[in-house]
């Protein structure tokens, strides 16, 4: 029976080691799977949360429950905005990031850039459209009363009020211009602006002499640059190259981001 033992020993011992170097690889792989999920978060992706509109602490303690970390890198004015809320992020809403992502924030400013108040009387309505652009103001409301000179401008008024010229002002104000309408000039035809984009289409009812009544953007403007790039897919009055209007009537633009909703423009 020894001799026996003795001529399965080779045997069992290749069997033992084997076994126990398999054991080691097994654990060694193992071993190196951990370290990375542990070290690098191997494998695990994780989706950037929505920051925008929210306060800089609001989207601190959002991205934190994402183990992901903000810093503000910029800043805008928009007027429609929050003060101090979230404008843009990079990277986008939606995005695949590792652990501990930093997320860049540009916010709209808490305070904004002052203007100098231009002195636009005299002014051709479209030159005071184009003063006011420039010097990062928006051109409001046209009222027209009677004048010698339809579209000279008369006034200018921010918020109701006569503004002087080198007043200082916030940028994006909006500012109304009272504009002459002589007797024998004073009708208009409304422009075809759907298929514009929402400046590209303010600018065209303005320029023939109209006024925006209403925007109405519907439920796929989520946010300000959704709203820059809304496309108009109807108006209200239409179109009319035969109807016309007194200068200073409104207009009412709806408009989406959905190109689906959007009718072709006709070439003419």
């Amino acid at each position: 029976m020894a001799v026996k033992d003795k001529k399965d020993f080779p045997g069992k011992w290749i069997v033992r080691h084997l076994a126990a170097a398999f054991g080691i690889v097994v654990f060694l792989i193992v071993g190196a799977m951990i370290f990375l999920n542990v070290v690098t978060k191997h494998n695990r992706e994780l989706i950037v949360p929505d920051l925008s509109n929210m306060s800089v602490s609001e989207a601190e303690f959002a991205a934190g429950q994402m183990n992901m970390r903000v810093e503000v890198t910029d800043s805008v004015f928009v007027k429609r905005m929050s003060r101090g809320a979230v404008y843009r992020q990079n990277p986008s809403p939606g995005s695949k990031v590792k652990d501990g992502r930093r997320i860049t924030l540009t916010i709209n400013a808490v305070n904004p850039k002052k203007i100098t108040m231009p002195n636009l009387v005299g002014y051709s309505m479209r030159q005071a459209k184009a003063e006011l652009l420039s010097r990062g103001l928006v051109l409001g409301k046209l009222i027209y009363v009677r004048d010698m000179a339809t579209n000279n401008v008369l006034k200018q008024l921010h918020g109701n009020l006569e503004v002087e010229p080198g007043t200082m002002i916030e940028s994006e104000s909006v500012i109304d211009l009272v504009v002459g309408l002589n007797a024998f000039d004073n009708v208009t035809y409304v422009p075809d602006v759907v298929g514009l984009k929402y400046m590209s289409a303010v600018d065209a009812v303005h320029d023939n002499s109209l006024n925006i009544k209403t925007l109405r953007f519907d439920a796929t403007v989520k946010d300000y640059d959704d709203s820059l790039n809304a496309m108009v897919y109807s108006q209200r009055p239409s179109a009319s190259d035969s109807v016309q209007l007194g200068m200073g009537a409104d207009v009412t633009l709806y408009l989406t981001v959905d190109p689906l909703k959007v009718p072709s423009r006709e070439i003419k």
